[in-house]
């Protein structure tokens, strides 16, 4: 009997983009395996819902696509844990469940191929595609977890540095091979329901970003693999509904949610005392990446704004409030 999987894809302002990412999925094989596909509007204000509704209609989607019109953003990992929680309530619910960005479509058979390498891998909980931009330069779609020491080598920036702490580096190389990684990109990864179900789903604390490295951080110290499978290839417009881009070139101020999101993630997986070592050792690599990005003519690192919001946003919350306040959620 052939693996079931559910597609979902989380849209916020991008319904063209995600419409495409639709007919990505409706438009392979996937080799035998039963795929259906779960599209949720995260309360679009630009009038997605409407559009995505009318290409349901016109496209004749019918019953292969889910249309789930929410009245209020959940932002992401809340907006996947409707669908989820609805998919594991079934008689007979899916084996995987497949989360897809809506600004990402499937190059090649990507679902069969991550679905397949599930099968064979019963202690795997989750297995992540292969990711390159619309040029198709390929981009970094794993990685090991972060770490004080990571925060202070990415925020310095110096060259020497990084080849020394190479292991330390948050992400693995763009050729890295298949198999056991920390985690992968949460833009296309296939998830095994079960554990999903087990873990409780995505931490509603999360609103946007870091939520899928904490839930596969649970994954991984509940002793499941988490693997990369770069057979299974995925074409990504990485930051289309955000605008956060990785290795962006250009200097922008990081919104309030994702600084929000960094102290979660290190409060959830290190405690207070790691989140503060984290803290201080990025804003002690930002501090010397200064001086140095000077004398070599470069652009500093550091995010706009970066010192005020980082005080407002996660050093003060870390040493002043309580640890119920430092944990709830953004307002």
């Amino acid at each position: 009997m052939p693996s079931s999987v559910a597609v979902i894809i989380i849209n916020y302002g991008t319904a063209d983009l995600a419409i495409a990412a639709v007919e990505s999925v409706l438009g392979r094989s996937h080799n035998g395996h039963l795929v259906e596909i779960h599209l949720l509007d995260n309360a679009s204000p630009s009038g997605d819902g409407a559009v995505l509704a009318e290409a349901h209609a016109q496209r004749r989607w019918g019953e292969r696509v889910t249309l789930w019109l929410e009245a209020e953003n959940h932002g992401f990992g809340r907006g996947n844990n409707i669908v989820l929680h609805a998919l594991t309530k079934r008689p007979a619910p899916p084996d995987y469940v497949f989360l897809l960005n809506p600004d990402a479509q499937l190059e090649n058979e990507a679902i069969a191929i991550l679905a397949d390498r599930l099968d064979g891998a019963r202690q795997a909980a989750a297995a992540g595609a292969g990711i390159a931009l619309p040029s198709g330069l390929p981009v970094t779609a794993a990685f090991r977890f972060p770490s004080p020491w990571s925060e202070f080598v990415q925020a310095l920036n110096f060259g020497p540095v990084s080849r020394l702490f190479r292991d330390r580096l948050v992400p693995l190389p763009m050729d890295h091979p298949d198999g056991p990684v920390d985690w992968v990109s949460g833009a296309a990864v296939m998830m095994r329901l079960e554990v999903v179900r087990e873990m409780g789903g995505f931490d509603p604390d999360f609103f946007l970003y870091y939520e899928e490295v904490e839930l596969m951080f649970r994954m991984r110290k509940q002793g499941h693999w988490i693997f990369y499978v770069p057979a299974a290839r995925v074409q990504h417009v990485e930051g289309a509904a955000t605008d956060v881009k990785s290795g962006h070139p250009v200097r922008k101020r990081k919104p309030a949610y994702w600084y929000h999101s960094w102290r979660l993630y290190y409060l959830k997986t290190r405690g207070r005392r790691g989140a503060i070592a984290a803290a201080l050792a990025w804003m002690a690599g930002v501090v010397l990446n200064a001086p140095l990005a000077m004398l070599r003519g470069h652009q500093r690192i550091a995010p706009k704004e970066f010192f005020g919001d980082f005080t407002c946003l996660v050093m003060r919350p870390l040493l002043l409030d309580s640890p119920r306040q430092t944990r709830s959620r953004p307002r």
